[in-house]
């Protein structure tokens, strides 16, 4: 039988705040952007870091259902990111990790491009010394039909 699993709006509602709360364990997150394969879980090594820009105290501005049906998701929209104004390495933007500021703990992972990729930037081409900058952003938890 194929994998159909869905969750209701509250349920996803609820998981998303747990992330953001996650996120904002300490002063506050940092993206970080790296070159190289992604790992295959948050417990591999990290490639080269990139550039590290750093979220609001509270990282989520907002958690709320978006669309309906299928198309249905809970968005967890970023509030302000600080830029990096000097990227710490040049390379090709491949993976980003979210950490605790404090700790260094990394929350989550995604996948880094100009289209279809988690985290969107208008280039991947980073260079050393560079300001990267994310205008906004948010992360999508598909719910389906519910």
């Amino acid at each position: 039988m194929a994998q159909d699993f869905k969750i209701s709006q509250s349920a996803g509602i609820a998981m998303m705040n747990a992330l953001g709360t996650q996120i904002d364990a300490g002063t506050a997150a940092v993206i970080n952007i790296y070159a190289g394969t992604p790992p295959t879980s948050l417990a591999g090594a990290p490639g080269t870091l990139l550039a590290q820009l750093t979220c609001s105290a509270t990282a989520f501005a907002s958690v709320a259902a978006q669309g309906s049906g299928v198309n249905e998701t809970v968005r967890a929209t970023f509030a302000a990111i600080t830029s990096d104004a000097s990227a710490d390495a040049t390379g090709m933007a491949a993976y980003f990790r979210i950490a605790t500021q404090n700790a260094g703990t990394d929350v989550c992972q995604g996948t880094v491009g100009t289209t279809a990729a988690d985290l969107i930037l208008n280039t991947v081409s980073i260079s050393a010394g560079s300001q990267v900058s994310i205008t906004s952003a948010y992360i999508d938890l598909p719910l389906g039909s519910t």
